[in-house]
């Protein structure tokens, strides 16, 4: 029989989980930075910062954007390796890609783009001196391979940024469950149309692992010393693995 996978809180077999995450992205790309903004009030832009400021990449630097999505990262990639550096910008889903292309174009800023799989990335090993995954990771079918991908396309000394939702302050999960399970749909179907999707990404976050877990995976996956920060009270954490 083939395996199983979780799909928000449904079981679903491993082979539909990717189309059915294609579903949800594909339907909410064309609102996807607005409705950032709502469900944040602005405060993912903070958490992007975060990591991009305290990531150490320098001029010259080659790095991956995984899950790219809309390009915040890229972009932000960009400006920090300059002229000398290189930075991908990758998504599995075509429409956010597209959309994340065009933003930058309109923008001034011309990357190399890529639709591609984490869990089976086109690149060589030992190439990029950082690799970037912003909200993505929780999405994936086989999170343990595509940890391992991220390890074997980065340098020894590379750096792996992981930015997710985790598991919050406890104190907090009262209002937080609230505001995910009944203002989020709700803001979903306002603003995108899509109540559905907006449910499944609460109940993703709720799936995805904690920062213990997911810390222990990147070891598992090849990273030498992984560290994590909680940000916004645990809302949000930002991992880094270091490859040895």
């Amino acid at each position: 029989m083939e395996k199983s996978t979780h799909f928000g809180y449904k079981t679903v077999a491993e082979s539909e989980k990717a189309g059915k995450v294609a579903e949800v992205f594909h339907s909410v790309a064309g609102k996807y930075d607005v409705m950032n903004d709502l469900m944040s009030g602005g405060l993912h832009r903070v958490w992007k910062h975060f990591t991009l400021t305290t990531s150490g990449v320098r001029a010259g630097d080659k790095v991956l954007d995984i899950a790219g999505g809309t390009g915040d990262l890229s972009r932000g990639w960009a400006k920090r390796v300059g002229k000398t550096g290189e930075v991908w910008l990758t998504d599995i889903n075509s429409s956010m890609l597209t959309v994340g292309r065009d933003r930058l174009l309109d923008e001034g800023v011309i990357l190399p783009v890529s639709l591609a799989d984490a869990e089976k990335l086109p690149f060589p090993d030992n190439y990029f001196d950082a690799v970037s995954v912003a909200f993505g990771l929780r999405n994936m079918t086989h999170k343990d391979a595509a940890l391992k991908e991220m390890c074997r396309v980065l340098k020894p000394g590379g750096k792996l940024f992981v930015l997710e939702f985790s598991k919050v302050w406890k104190p907090l999960s009262p209002f937080y469950d609230f505001y995910s399970f009944k203002a989020l749909p709700v803001m979903g179907k306002l603003v995108a149309g899509d109540a559905d999707s907006y449910q499944y990404l609460a109940e993703s976050i709720r799936m995805h692992p904690d920062q213990e877990t997911l810390k222990q995976m990147m070891l598992d996956a090849g990273f030498g010393k992984v560290d994590y920060h909680n940000l916004t009270g645990g809302v949000v954490a930002l991992h880094k693995g270091v490859k040895f």
